[in-house]
């Protein structure tokens, strides 16, 4: 960026800071597991996920397998081209007779998109785990439901118009209705972007100053503020960040941890952005060169404080890693606020957020009363933010989409009239278009909508249903082209490549301690469109079951050069 918008951007970041009283720079993370040292070779540069807000760069299904270290490059999955269907069966058979995968449970169904032919097939009404393969059944629900024109809209209300010398009296509040697209990962990389072009166009208003409070208002969703069983260990982390109907940069921090100047001095901790609300204790020294590099973070749930110690050899590159940040919708207003600041946007009250009613007996708000909408926002187009979704495996836009889909969309006729969550209402909301699509869903456990519950079960039977289903929709294009594709982008971008599945394979993956999965679309050397799923469950800890069972099976699969 010129030197110009650098000194704006360090203006703004002062001025946050004099918003908020005790802010201070942050630390970092480590394996997002669960909170325990880590040891970290020397050289390497980073350990943690990649950074959940940059753009374009993806990040991983919910929670990486600890068995491969995130950004790494599988071992390349055995190629051998298979002309016959008995052939290719008993390849697929071998590759599940791994002597590691004895422990496991392995579920695999394969069927063609042109005859409806069962390829192969194991274990493929079994109920499993699927991780972020749940995050197939929320964004084809959208896309159904909403279409891939659907715009999420950011309203800007107050009591009436800024007067003739641009003076508003009465509060400025700013409604949000789930917009994950205030971030950096939709503008080039740019955390400020999204929140200065809302400013621009409350500015553009002619405000000048406000005789009130800058409100973020959350209520457009009601519930709690994380997914229904989701795990404690995950919600300081990127991957666990808070559901807000006011979200920003992924309601989540790039955390960076270098060495200091000198052994024995404290590290150098920074975050992009930074976040003026977050209390940093700085625990961690510079170590000698050649030493370990060991660190732990923990940051209280519902915190503002976080904690990091250890230590990091002087000649370390860096440590980075993605944390979630709590309440993000006052983050929100704060960076709002100063965006305003600098376009000479004045108030005399305070920053706060009224957040969103915690239980279902809590109704969602439609806008403040009696209030009128002088701006407002809306994202890009639904199908754009499916990509964003499915390609890095982004937990909270999935979230988000879940929730928007029970705030939107109408109950279907004849449903109990109970009150639900706008998680819960989604999840019905899904339920009704699996009904519809002809998957058979008797017994899945839909819990959240991005599969980070451990408590979400589904079946390798379903998923083919569903990707069948979707494959001759209305929206299949716009479907295919947002998921990740083999060797080339998102989670698959390291994966299979140098093989017949590269470019070829177009699949969602699904990553959680002891569970692994792939389904999408493969298109085989003969020509034949594939549609399958594949999900491996209680593994041992260390196994890698990508290389080991998932990416040989699929490549078996591209590389098929006959016809069935």
């Amino acid at each position: 960026m010129t030197s110009r918008k650098y000194i704006s951007k360090i203006i703004s970041l002062v001025l946050l800071t004099a918003l908020a009283a005790g802010a201070v720079p942050i630390a970092t993370a480590q394996q997002p597991e669960r909170d325990r040292r880590v040891v970290v070779q020397p050289g390497q540069a980073t350990t943690g996920t990649p950074a959940p807000v940059q753009s374009p760069s993806p990040t991983p299904s919910p929670v990486p397998a600890a068995a491969l270290a995130p950004g790494s490059t599988p071992t390349p999955p055995r190629t051998a081209r298979t002309r016959t269907i008995e052939e290719l069966r008993a390849r697929i058979a071998e590759v599940l007779q791994e002597p590691e995968l004895a422990p496991a449970m392995v579920g695999i169904k394969v069927t063609s998109l042109e005859t409806g032919k069962v390829l192969f097939e194991e274990n493929a009404s079994k109920m499993m785990r699927p991780a972020s393969n749940m995050k197939l059944y929320t964004v084809a629900a959208a896309l159904d439901r909403l279409s891939p024109d659907y715009r999420f809209v950011t309203s800007v209300y107050a009591a009436a118009r800024p007067n003739a010398n641009g003076v508003l009296h009465g509060d400025l509040t700013v409604y949000g209705r789930g917009d994950p697209s205030i971030a950096a990962r939709f503008n080039s990389g740019d955390y400020f972007k999204g929140i200065n072009d809302l400013a621009s166009q409350i500015a553009a208003t002619g405000l000048k100053r406000v005789e009130g409070d800058l409100v973020g208002d959350e209520t457009y969703f009601t519930g709690p503020r994380y997914g229904a069983g989701w795990n404690w260990e995950d919600l300081q982390w990127w991957y666990g960040a808070e559901v807000s109907a006011l979200t920003v940069n992924d309601n989540a921090l790039d955390l960076s941890v270098k060495p200091g100047s000198a052994v024995g001095a404290p590290a150098v901790i920074s975050t992009g952005p930074p976040d003026p609300l977050l209390v940093i204790v700085n625990r961690v020294v510079t170590g000698p060169r050649g030493s370990k590099r060991e660190l732990a973070l923990h940051r209280g749930l519902g915190t503002d404080s976080l904690e990091i110690q250890g230590s990091i050899p002087i000649d370390d590159r860096g440590y980075t890693a993605g944390i979630g940040i709590s309440h993000p919708g006052l983050l929100f207003v704060y960076l709002l606020r100063s965006a305003l600041a600098q376009r000479g946007v004045v108030f005399t009250g305070k920053s706060r957020t009224v957040p969103a009613p915690a239980s279902a007996n809590g109704a969602a708000i439609p806008k403040p009363n009696g209030s009128i909408e002088i701006a407002s926002m809306k994202s890009p187009p639904f199908g754009l933010i499916a990509a964003h979704t499915l390609k890095p495996s982004q937990n909270l836009y999935t979230e988000l989409i879940l929730r928007t889909l029970g705030r939107v969309v109408p109950p279907s006729p004849g449903s109990p009239d109970v009150i639900r969550t706008s998680e819960e209402a989604g999840i019905e909301i899904v339920k009704t278009f699996l009904r519809e699509a002809g998957v058979n869903n008797i017994g899945l456990a839909l819990n959240d909508g991005s599969g980070l519950s451990r408590n979400d079960m589904i079946t390798a039977e379903a998923s083919v249903q569903l990707l069948t289903y979707m494959s001759r929709h209305r929206y299949a294009g716009v479907f295919r082209e947002a998921l990740p594709i083999a060797g080339v982008d998102g989670t698959l971008r390291n994966r299979m490549k140098g093989t017949a599945a590269e470019n070829n394979v177009r699949a969602k993956t699904g990553s959680l301690s002891s569970a692994a999965s792939l389904a999408g679309y493969v298109t085989t050397a003969g020509g034949e469109n594939l549609v399958f799923s594949i999900m491996v469950n209680n593994y041992p800890v260390d196994t890698d079951v990508r290389s080991l069972c998932i990416d040989p099976i699929t490549v078996l699969l591209a590389s098929f050069g006959g016809r069935f």
